[in-house]
């Protein structure tokens, strides 16, 4: 099999070449899927692709014009694939469902202490040879009430971790795990009452129709004034907009994420020798409460080396006719 990687980044394909043990034929490339870059792939039998890749009908309808019969995507999310097309076109699509959940619950706590123990201010300060603290007030994390929205593999994981800090845990999931509520206290609760008695709440769920903008307005309103608001699942979750404005008011006191609704053409890039044309992402950069990182979370050795290697093993099922447990085919209604 011929195999194109799509948006390689520098920093993974050290980790992609030390996971690919039966393949010769490989290629890297660092333009990003979309319907006007389709043409790389003609000659190949298999493209790999990120998240911020195009995998919309029209471009798979040209991939498979081009010979293209396998998809694997280099990510859990795979919102960015049109799935109902990619299997009438008889395009077969997997994922990496899991490369480590501890990396992004990690993240997700790092931005919590980062911005309560205002560690970037403090950093600032003490380079400028400023020594004092009457800015830097935190609180404890202890005896807080952290709602998580979306308790799956990295929900579960930062379960764990925010109870050995003594926190109370609520929940909020279509699907209760026993072992969390039993062996951390953690709550099963709606998201009406998640929000209105947190005073920290992780958005940790997966990007679907039901979950695009959960977060809007209407809950912010709902939840404690001066909550602090985490979002490492996906950026289009939370209603961009909806936030700044509940930041402009004092509803949300901080701001950390991950991710961003659009990210697309900005994460993973250098900008920095250019204008920020994004009014939404430059207005929430330009906040002091406000905490972005490029989309890093998933970024630890461990995670790109489970990606790499879950990677080729999707490829190599494909290419030696064996069951592939992460297709994706299977799960499209």
């Amino acid at each position: 099999m011929k195999i194109l990687f799509y948006s390689t980044q520098r920093f993974e394909q050290p980790y992609l070449l030390k996971a690919n043990f039966l393949h010769n034929d490989i290629s890297f490339t660092e333009t990003a899927l979309s319907l006007d870059t389709t043409d790389e792939s003609i000659g190949y039998d298999v493209i790999s692709i990120f998240t911020s890749d195009d995998g919309s009908a029209d471009v798979l309808k040209r991939l498979r014009q081009n010979g293209i019969k396998f998809i694997a995507i280099r990510a859990a999310g795979h919102d960015n694939v049109d799935l109902k097309k990619a299997v009438e076109l008889g395009i077969r699509v997997a994922n990496v469902p899991e490369y480590s959940p501890y990396a992004v619950a990690e993240h997700a706590l790092a931005l919590i202490l980062s911005m309560n123990r205002k560690i970037i201010l403090s950093d600032r300060q003490v380079h400028l040879h400023n020594f004092t603290i009457s800015n830097l007030i935190g609180f404890d994390l202890h005896n807080k009430t952290i709602g998580i929205i979306g308790v799956g593999k990295i929900g579960s994981v930062l379960v764990k971790i925010l109870h050995g800090f003594g926190c109370h845990l609520m929940g909020y999931d279509i699907q209760e795990n026993e072992k969390l509520k039993h062996q951390y206290g953690l709550e099963y609760v709606t998201l009406t009452r998640l929000c209105s008695e947190s005073n920290i709440i992780s958005i940790n769920t997966c990007l679907t129709p039901k979950t695009r903008y959960l977060v809007d307005s209407k809950l912010i309103a709902l939840m404690q004034r001066g909550v602090m608001l985490i979002n490492t699942g996906r950026g289009g979750c939370v209603n961009t907009a909806d936030v700044i404005a509940g930041l402009e008011s004092g509803q949300i006191s901080y701001y950390g994420a991950d991710v961003y609704e659009n990210e697309k053409g900005i994460f993973f890039h250098d900008l920095s020798d250019k204008k920020m044309e994004d009014p939404l992402l430059k207005k929430l950069l330009d906040m002091p409460n406000v905490l972005i990182t490029p989309h890093q979370a998933f970024a630890t050795k461990e995670a790109l080396s489970n990606i790499a290697s879950t990677t080729f093993y999707n490829i190599d099922c494909w290419e030696k006719g064996k069951t592939n447990k992460h297709e994706l085919r299977s799960k499209v209604i």
